[in-house]
């Protein structure tokens, strides 16, 4: 029985509340009191230091210590030592290549997997714990040597998802309108678009959809699929398409 324990959220911040602020119940019941101290990973956005007292903050208003991967002189050693990992929302591309750059995707994968190290993604945190970044909502301002993400997921996720809005002057794609591209491309997972205040909790082989809004499935060749709060995902744990 495989180990894995993510929590995967959507977004950090919800409209009319704090960093966190959304989920921190579900956060604190994820990490447990088995977890003392969380490793976070604050590479998808420039400014690492202020990052990092932003999530110290937070979480030690949870009860937890933080200890930031970018002040670790040994990266890898860093995440071998973790009680539990958070990787946080920003440019997915930057953290994804900087994850590559210190070699720590496969140690990742390992610990989650294998060891059932306690994964929390929130956004680009979410979008790398899947099959691959393609369908990330963000510029590709650096490239990584791959879009390959860690995989600990067999389906991608669409953090952020938005509905079209039919009042909208706009006239650039929809968000479904691009998730439909990706799929216009062979052998393509798929994609869960999660709307902003909705997480996902996975369990082993249980995967339940948390939050306040629902979640809206997009598989190659079928129609979009609606789901809400407490919805059992688990199908999606073990179908690869």
């Amino acid at each position: 029985m495989m180990k894995r324990r993510l929590l995967l959220v959507s977004n950090s911040t919800l409209h009319g509340g704090g960093y966190l602020d959304h989920c921190q119940q579900h956060i604190q019941h994820f990490f447990g009191k088995q977890v003392q101290r969380i490793l976070f990973v604050p590479y998808a956005l420039h400014d690492r230091d202020s990052y990092a007292k932003l999530v110290r903050d937070k979480f030690r208003s949870l009860g937890y210590e933080v200890d930031s991967i970018h002040e670790a002189a040994d990266p890898l050693q860093a995440v071998r030592k973790a009680q539990g990992i958070f990787i946080g929302g920003g440019n997915t591309f930057r953290l994804l290549k900087t994850l590559y750059d210190h070699n720590l995707m496969s140690e990742i994968k390992r610990r989650v997997l294998v060891e059932g190290l306690p994964y929390m993604g929130s956004s680009a945190g979410t979008n790398v714990s899947t099959v691959s970044i393609h369908t990330t909502n963000d510029m590709p301002i650096v490239y990584p040597p791959t879009l390959a993400a860690i995989g600990l997921l067999p389906f991608n996720i669409n953090p952020h998802y938005l509905d079209p809005d039919p009042n909208s002057k706009h006239m650039g794609e929809t968000r479904e309108q691009r998730i439909v591209q990706y799929h216009e491309e062979p052998d393509t997972p798929r994609v869960l678009g999660l709307r902003e205040g909705s997480m996902l909790l996975v369990e082993g082989e249980k995967a339940t959809l948390l939050g306040s809004t629902g979640a809206r499935l997009f598989t190659r060749g079928q129609a979009p699929a609606e789901y809400t709060p407490g919805s059992d995902l688990s199908f999606l744990l073990t179908e690869q398409k």
